[in-house]
């Protein structure tokens, strides 16, 4: 797990939630559930308050930036976040490998004899 530094944590009481900037540095651009269990942990808030709008490498770099918004009420989150945002911070599943049947061997056809 990279490490996430928080850049900036603003109150906005309007909207009930911090709005968040961070910056992460490592090699890749992280994927936005790390982001968000980054942040969840350093804000010590549950995960379904968390929704990163915003992910963006700078470029020539290994520094990676970006905008998230934890909302005090999870229900109000999902009123007020725009639908696309929601279906991006979904949980990532991981994605289910392919189910390995059994490859069952047709029997082997018996020569017929000839007589």
């Amino acid at each position: 797990m990279q490490k996430i530094d928080l850049t900036s944590v603003k109150k906005n009481p309007l909207f009930n939630r911090q709005e968040v900037e961070f910056k992460v540095v490592q090699p890749r651009t992280p994927n936005r559930s790390n982001v968000r269990v980054g942040i969840a942990t350093a804000l010590n808030v549950g995960l379904n308050r968390v929704f990163v709008r915003k992910i963006e490498t700078v470029s020539g770099t290994h520094t990676t930036v970006g905008s998230a918004h934890v909302y005090d009420d999870p229900v109000y989150a999902l009123e007020v976040e725009p639908k696309y945002i929601i279906e991006r911070n979904q949980t990532a599943r991981p994605s289910p490998e392919p189910e390995t049947k059994p490859v069952e061997e047709a029997p082997a056809e018996e020569p017929e004899e000839e007589e």
